[in-house]
């Protein structure tokens, strides 16, 4: 054995510096951040989960791999497009470590989608789910008024759009038009456009700043990226919810955005939009003018029509001299006739009024007026002497009616009168209920006899009841000669027209042996058979 066989030959590894577990975790995340640093990986969302914090949470996957991302709160707002599950996007963030779960991540910070393929899916299904909410619906859409005082328009203010809408609405009819300045393309259109919707409609009528009649949502062409702010939930949200009419002008003819699906009008064009919103002011000039023309013509003639209906109805009426011919007869008699009864009735009136004055002689007057007076003067001795007496004998009379009336005898009568009021009526309710039981009772029972021995319930056993008319059939000879028969069956009547043969009636033997029975058990009901 050699000297150097005492020595161990060392293991592969053992020269390697120990590391704890939160040192191993450290190294590999300060690792990961100093070789990837920002990056950019293309892949399709998996699950997202937005947490109540505001944090999202979600994975980037293709056939192979997944790896988790994270948004915090404060980024969301700059991502550009929302995740959703099954987009495919290119992310871009942060390459970072999960030390508690010995996980990497990225943190990502802007999100776009990847390909036109991809956006077209995304639009297709957001079409699909708000048309299911039924914010697409044409039975909530409202007419666009036909001449708007105030026009509202969200676009950008220094765009070619906007004069052009300004342009088209001053050579059409002139309104007032408020602008609400907007992005039209980038992460900032639909919020902006959507604040922009709600804010218009925010606006109190006959205010200060009046709210407009009418809201124009515009925007040029564009690439479907450009448009992409139009197609946003949220814009689509706000048009759906306005009160105010909505025409949507966003793009070209061929363009198409959400918002043109929720808009109460689509426009081609912005130009298209102006022409729509507004008619043309010398159109309307034109019609008042035809209106008026017409207006005119019509009463002129109705006019004319009816001053010739007037003369043609005068025609048959007779002349003024003919109505007044004999009342001017009538008040010629009458005048002549006027001055012999004035004096006659001059004279008459004369004669009486003699009469009248020859009974009235002062020495008359005078005996009746003294006459009058004696009786006065005897009718006020008696009152002197006689009034003293009657008031002491009222008083008399009232201080023995005042004594006999005391409060405890009278409190006793009506306590004595309202317990026999008690007693009367309890007596009264007592039997008026016998009575009331007993009457029900009886019709009760007369109701049973009826039922019993009406002919109802014999019609019940199978019989009937022939009619001719209001009149009742009871032998064959009056069948015979009646026009038309009704018979009466349990459930209804059946009427039954009249025919010259005569049916044989059955022989007695022919008659079942059960009918014979029953029909010797039944009371004679006349005409029942």
């Amino acid at each position: 054995m050699s000297d150097f066989d005492l020595i161990d030959d060392p293991q592969p590894g053992q020269n390697a510096p120990e590391f704890t577990v939160s040192e191993l975790s450290g190294a590999i995340k300060r690792t990961l951040e100093g070789e990837f640093g920002r990056v950019r990986v293309k892949g399709e969302l998996g699950r997202v989960m937005r947490a109540k914090s505001g944090h999202l949470y979600f994975d980037l996957k293709d056939d192979r791999a997944v790896i988790n991302c994270t948004t915090w709160k404060g980024q969301v707002a700059g991502l550009g497009v929302m995740p959703e599950e099954g987009l495919e996007v290119v992310v871009e963030g942060k390459l970072s470590a999960y030390a508690p779960s010995s996980r990497y991540n990225i943190n990502v910070d802007r999100i776009a989608v990847a390909g036109v393929g991809a956006l077209m899916a995304m639009l297709e299904k957001r079409r699909r789910q708000l048309a299911a909410e039924g914010l697409f619906d044409e039975g909530r859409k409202r007419p666009i008024p036909f001449l708007p005082e105030v026009i509202g328009v969200v676009t950008s203010p220094s765009g070619a759009v906007i004069r052009d809408i300004l342009h088209r609405l001053r050579e059409r009819c002139p309104r007032k038009v408020l602008i609400w300045p907007v992005a039209v393309q980038g992460q900032n259109c639909a919020p902006e456009v959507s604040n922009a919707i709600r804010g218009f409609n925010a606006l109190t009528p006959g205010g200060a700043l009046p709210r407009p009649d009418l809201l124009i949502v515009a925007r040029g062409g564009g690439s479907l990226e450009d448009l992409w702010g139009f197609n946003e939930e949220a814009v689509v949200r706000a048009a759906a919810e306005s009160e105010i009419p909505l025409i949507s002008a966003v793009g070209h003819e061929t363009d198409t955005t959400l918002i043109d699906h929720a808009a109460d009008l689509r426009a081609p064009t912005p130009t298209a939009a102006a022409e729509r919103a507004v008619p043309v002011r010398l159109d309307l000039l034109a019609g008042l003018d035809s209106l008026g023309a017409r207006m005119l013509t019509g009463l002129t003639g109705g006019v004319r029509i009816r001053g010739q209906r007037v003369r043609d109805l005068s025609r048959a009426l007779p002349r003024p001299e003919e109505l007044l011919s004999t009342p001017s007869q009538r008040l010629d008699h009458a005048t002549a006739r006027l001055p012999a009864a004035l004096r006659s009735a001059t004279q008459a009136k004369r004669g009486a009024l003699a009469e009248a004055g020859a009974a009235l002689r002062p020495r008359l007057l005078r005996a009746q007026i003294e006459a009058g007076a004696q009786r006065v003067a005897q009718a006020g001795a008696r009152l002197d002497t006689a009034l003293p007496r009657v008031v002491t004998l009222q008083t008399e009379r009232l201080a023995t009616r005042a004594a006999r009336l005391r409060p405890e005898t009278l409190t006793l009568q009506v306590g004595r009168e309202r317990d026999r009021f008690d007693g009367l009526s309890a007596r009264l309710a007592r039997v008026s209920a016998a009575q009331v039981a007993g009457w029900r009772s009886g019709l009760e029972a007369l109701e049973r006899v009826r039922t019993t021995v009406g002919y109802e319930a014999t019609l019940k056993r199978g019989y009937a009841v022939v009619r001719a008319g209001e009149g009742i059939v009871t032998t064959k000879a009056s069948a015979a000669e009646a026009s038309g028969l009704e018979i009466q069956f349990q459930d209804g009547r059946l009427a039954v027209a009249a025919t010259d043969t005569p049916v044989a009636a059955p022989t007695k033997a022919a008659k079942p042996k059960a009918q014979r029975k029953r029909k010797s058990s039944e009371p004679d009901q006349g005409s029942l058979f």
